[in-house]
């Protein structure tokens, strides 16, 4: 990599972006970073986790032993791109058309990480301390990921003093929006099973899908909340409906369901498990159901470093920051065990989507916002 590549957030999202991470190959990312940071003075840790198929690799970058120590978090797995066919430049080429860089991760979110090791190429790292914390499992299951290097981190001394996710967080253009929270995220998978049977002969068999069905209407008839202070409402959503049943003449023995709910902080997994399995045993007692939790609610509260963030983005932009919690689940949801986090990065209007891309003037924009940050909190 050119010694000055780490300065320069379109090249080094190029790098990066070039690097085809879909969850949960690595496809040589962290080694951008690594030859990125490196010549800043940043010790590089590979931090290898799982067996097998789901081995992910992760990196953690230190520069600096001292108080404060501030911590910026991102991935470099990226979602499947789908028919590649259907982009106008290819997926992983990086390609710069105009004013505009596309590709898969651009957005979300290997811009923002090259933009973050752009900003402390030109602040510096003189004062305390600077790390990264960087997954290649945060679009995938995330379990051998941010939670797994947190726990390293804990262990060998490296828990910071606040965090900054680089997920994509505003809607029309950077600096609109901070997360400062999010909703928590379960999922439940529920069987129901009868007896099969021919269909001339219902009395002989049992069908499942019609107690499935008055079950998950059961759910579905619930307004769980209508939001809080700080949180818009939990909603509960039925995802699938499986039968695998080909013949016309056949009562089924079995029946799925998936269903996830995203609540806000009126409830916690545990209340709602409980809701759940009350609600359906009304209905009937012959069913398995099993509950996924990803994460619970939470919410950085208004602070010393919520202030700093929305003051230092304020400067750049002209204007304040939305305090958010709106949006999915991030790996925010691990790192808030630890320190007071909160997440900034660039326009979300194209992630996961054919032509991912990301606005050059965003990435020198995002670039400037996070210098600010820096050197705002290390003054």
């Amino acid at each position: 990599m050119p010694a000055n590549t780490a300065l320069d957030p379109v090249a080094l999202t190029q790098a990066l972006v070039r690097c085809a991470s879909v969850t949960p190959h690595d496809a040589g990312a962290l080694d951008v970073l690594t030859s990125a940071l490196t010549p800043l003075g940043f010790t590089c840790t590979r931090l290898p986790f799982g067996e097998g198929v789901e081995r992910v690799h992760n990196l953690f970058a230190r520069a600096g032993k001292g108080a404060p120590h501030f911590c910026f978090a991102g991935h470099t797995d990226v979602v499947p791109t789908g028919a590649e066919s259907q982009w106008k430049h290819p997926p992983f080429a990086a390609k710069v058309d105009g004013d505009m860089l596309y590709g898969r991760g651009t957005a979300d979110m290997k811009g923002a990480i090259a933009a973050f090791v752009a900003a402390v190429a030109r602040v510096g790292t003189s004062k305390g301390s600077v790390s990264l914390l960087i997954t290649g499992d945060e679009e995938g299951p995330a379990r051998h990921g941010t939670r797994k290097v947190l726990e390293w981190m804990r262990a060998n001394g490296h828990l910071p003093d606040v965090a900054l996710v680089g997920e994509p967080t505003s809607p029309t253009r950077v600096g609109e929006a901070i997360k400062v929270g999010r909703r928590g995220s379960m999922t439940g998978r529920l069987v129901v099973r009868g007896t099969q049977g021919h269909v001339a002969y219902p009395h002989q068999a049992d069908n499942p899908i019609p107690r499935l069905v008055q079950m998950l209407a059961a759910l579905k008839e619930k307004t769980l909340d209508q939001g809080s202070e700080r949180f818009q409402p939990s909603n509960i959503e039925v995802t699938t409906v499986d039968v695998g049943n080909p013949a016309t003449n056949v009562i089924p023995g079995e029946v799925r369901a998936t269903f996830n709910i995203r609540f806000n902080d009126l409830h916690t997994s545990a209340t709602l498990e409980k809701w759940i399995r009350a609600t359906l045993d009304r209905v009937t007692p012959k069913y398995e159901l099993a509950i996924e939790v990803s994460g619970e609610s939470f919410l950085t509260k208004n602070g010393a470093f919520t202030d700093l963030l929305r003051d230092a983005i304020a400067e750049k932009f002209g204007a304040p920051p939305e305090f958010s919690t709106s949006g999915g689940t991030s790996d925010a949801r691990f790192i808030k065990d630890y320190c007071p986090v909160a997440e900034f990065g660039l326009v979300n209007s194209t992630i996961h989507k054919v032509d991912e891309h990301v606005p050059l003037a965003d990435l020198a924009a995002l670039t400037d916002a996070y210098a600010a940050i820096l050197r705002r909190y290390f003054a």
